[in-house]
């Protein structure tokens, strides 16, 4: 189980009053310090948080590998060729919405035919890809055709769960990440996974890989980056020992 920690959050706090503080690049170094194994950037189309310079600067610094979110447009995807980070995860986006709200849409083949192309120039130059997805299995068995090394789960619906529905979108999640295996590809997951809900995801045996932003800068504010971090690497740890 790896823990990939996503910064925008430091990111989205500088650009609230438009400085240079707090610096993301800087948080991705505690990060590290604290445990997380990869660090994981999202760069928007309309740059609310991350900065072209931010990808500059990680690419040069940092000492984990770097998973980069991005739409599957043509912009986009020029800009990830020539940073050549170690992942791509291929991401819906709205310009209106807060954050992420659910997997991509792959039921048209018109919705497909954009992605099949940024994932050729992608793997064309090296990069690993990976798209977020609902925990559905349409969505994964399309993903396997595609040809993507791993797919990340939408954690959300099980996120703003409780009771027998959470205990029934854990089943959802656990049937996707053994299915996902199955078809060949990388289980991935993440969105809205706290210190209080991470355990029973991180015990799913299929999943390698957590993204976590919010809960961990949100830590972060009492505690501190590398602390946060580490307590949530701990109870991955705890879930998944070697």
């Amino acid at each position: 189980m790896r823990l990939y920690v996503n910064i925008d959050h430091i990111a989205t706090v500088r650009q609230a009053r438009m400085t240079d503080e707090p610096d993301p690049v800087r948080a991705a170094v505690l990060a590290e310090l604290g445990g997380a194994d990869g660090l994981t950037v999202h760069l928007r189309e309309d740059r609310r948080h991350i900065q072209d310079r931010d990808v500059d600067l990680l690419m040069e610094t940092a000492r984990t590998p770097i998973n980069l979110e991005v739409a599957a447009s043509e912009d986009m995807i020029t800009l990830a060729c020539a940073w050549r980070p170690a992942q791509v995860t291929l991401v819906p986006e709205k310009r209106e919405e807060v954050t992420t709200e659910g997997g991509l849409a792959l039921g048209a083949e018109s919705q497909r035919g954009p992605l099949a192309e940024a994932i050729h120039r992608l793997q064309d130059v090296g990069i690993r890809t990976s798209l977020f997805i609902d925990p559905d299995e349409a969505a994964i068995h399309v993903s396997a055709d595609l040809g993507v090394e791993a797919v990340e789960l939408h954690t959300g619906e099980f996120a703003n769960t409780a009771g027998a529905a959470r205990v029934a979108q854990l089943a959802r999640l656990a049937d996707a990440a053994a299915l996902a295996r199955s078809c060949g590809l990388a289980a991935h997951a993440g969105h809205g996974l706290t210190y209080q809900n991470v355990a029973p995801v991180a015990a799913i045996p299929e999943l390698e890989e957590l993204n976590i932003g919010h809960s961990i800068i949100s830590r972060a504010v009492f505690v501190g980056l590398e602390r946060a971090v580490s307590e949530m690497a701990h109870i991955l740890r705890r879930e998944r020992p070697s």
